[in-house]
Protein backbone atom coordinates (compact mmCIF):
# COMPACT_ATOMS: atom_id res chain seq x y z
CA UNK A 1 0.00 0.00 0.00
CA UNK A 2 1.33 3.87 -0.98
CA UNK A 3 2.60 5.11 2.48
CA UNK A 4 0.93 8.63 1.66
CA UNK A 5 -2.67 5.94 2.21
CA UNK A 6 -2.04 3.81 4.99
CA UNK A 7 -2.86 5.31 8.39
CA UNK A 8 0.65 4.72 10.61
CA UNK A 9 2.81 4.79 7.57
CA UNK A 10 6.19 6.98 7.64
CA UNK A 11 5.20 8.89 4.49
CA UNK A 12 7.71 11.92 3.90
CA UNK A 13 10.77 13.59 6.08
CA UNK A 14 11.33 17.44 5.60
CA UNK A 15 14.68 18.84 6.75
CA UNK A 16 14.09 22.80 7.82
CA UNK A 17 18.07 24.17 7.91
CA UNK A 18 19.40 27.21 7.89
CA UNK A 19 21.22 26.95 4.70
CA UNK A 20 19.23 25.55 2.31
CA UNK A 21 21.51 25.75 -0.69
CA UNK A 22 24.45 24.23 1.12
CA UNK A 23 21.84 21.25 2.26
CA UNK A 24 20.82 20.82 -1.27
CA UNK A 25 24.22 20.16 -2.66
CA UNK A 26 25.78 18.35 0.40
CA UNK A 27 22.46 15.58 0.22
CA UNK A 28 22.54 15.28 -3.41
CA UNK A 29 26.07 14.62 -3.57
CA UNK A 30 26.17 12.45 -1.08
CA UNK A 31 23.19 10.28 -1.61
CA UNK A 32 22.42 11.28 -5.28
CA UNK A 33 18.65 12.56 -4.32
CA UNK A 34 16.93 14.38 -6.98
CA UNK A 35 15.83 17.86 -6.24
CA UNK A 36 12.85 19.51 -7.91
CA UNK A 37 10.93 22.51 -6.92
CA UNK A 38 8.05 22.08 -4.73
CA UNK A 39 4.46 22.00 -5.80
CA UNK A 40 3.42 24.90 -3.36
CA UNK A 41 3.28 28.32 -5.43
CA UNK A 42 5.06 31.31 -3.41
CA UNK A 43 7.00 28.87 -0.91
CA UNK A 44 10.65 27.99 -1.71
CA UNK A 45 10.60 24.34 -1.46
CA UNK A 46 12.27 21.59 -2.76
CA UNK A 47 11.21 17.93 -3.27
CA UNK A 48 13.47 15.15 -2.63
CA UNK A 49 13.49 12.38 -4.64
CA UNK A 50 14.46 9.06 -4.72
CA UNK A 51 14.12 6.92 -8.63
CA UNK A 52 10.48 7.34 -9.36
CA UNK A 53 8.98 7.99 -5.65
CA UNK A 54 9.44 11.72 -4.08
CA UNK A 55 10.68 10.84 -0.28
CA UNK A 56 10.65 13.78 1.63
CA UNK A 57 11.57 17.87 1.18
CA UNK A 58 13.78 20.34 2.46
CA UNK A 59 13.29 24.48 2.67
CA UNK A 60 15.13 27.23 4.36
CA UNK A 61 13.98 27.54 7.87
CA UNK A 62 11.63 30.51 8.18
CA UNK A 63 12.58 34.07 9.85
CA UNK A 64 10.33 33.69 12.63
CA UNK A 65 12.11 30.14 13.82
CA UNK A 66 15.35 32.02 13.98
CA UNK A 67 17.45 30.22 16.53
CA UNK A 68 16.05 26.83 16.55
CA UNK A 69 18.92 24.64 15.06
CA UNK A 70 18.06 22.63 11.77
CA UNK A 71 16.05 19.74 12.17
CA UNK A 72 14.78 16.73 10.21
CA UNK A 73 10.90 16.20 10.83
CA UNK A 74 9.26 12.92 9.80
CA UNK A 75 5.43 12.10 8.94
CA UNK A 76 3.06 9.96 9.50
CA UNK A 77 0.01 9.11 7.69
CA UNK A 78 -3.11 9.42 9.75
CA UNK A 79 -7.00 8.52 8.75
CA UNK A 80 -8.54 11.67 10.84
CA UNK A 81 -5.39 14.74 11.49
CA UNK A 82 -8.45 16.71 13.38
CA UNK A 83 -9.08 13.06 16.01
CA UNK A 84 -5.82 12.11 16.20
CA UNK A 85 -4.44 15.33 17.28
CA UNK A 86 -6.83 15.74 19.95
CA UNK A 87 -6.27 12.00 20.93
CA UNK A 88 -2.57 13.00 21.44
CA UNK A 89 -3.43 16.17 23.10
CA UNK A 90 -5.02 13.97 25.45
CA UNK A 91 -2.66 11.99 26.08
CA UNK A 92 0.04 14.12 27.00
CA UNK A 93 1.61 15.86 23.50
CA UNK A 94 1.72 19.54 23.19
CA UNK A 95 0.18 20.99 19.72
CA UNK A 96 2.87 22.97 18.13
CA UNK A 97 0.74 23.47 15.08
CA UNK A 98 -3.01 22.66 15.03
CA UNK A 99 -4.31 20.84 12.21
CA UNK A 100 -3.92 22.88 9.07
CA UNK A 101 -4.46 21.86 5.37
CA UNK A 102 -1.45 22.89 2.90
CA UNK A 103 -2.55 23.28 -0.64
CA UNK A 104 -2.56 20.58 -3.27
CA UNK A 105 -0.86 18.50 -0.57
CA UNK A 106 -3.10 17.80 2.16
CA UNK A 107 -3.85 18.31 5.90
CA UNK A 108 -1.21 18.11 8.62
CA UNK A 109 -0.33 18.55 12.61
CA UNK A 110 3.01 19.06 14.43
CA UNK A 111 2.88 18.03 18.07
Amino acid sequence: MNPFQQHGAFSWCELMTTDANAAKEFYSQLFGWELKEGPIAGVDYTVIGVGDRDIGGLMQMPANMQGIPPYWGTYVTVNDVDALAQRAEAMGAKILMPPTDIPTVGRFCLF
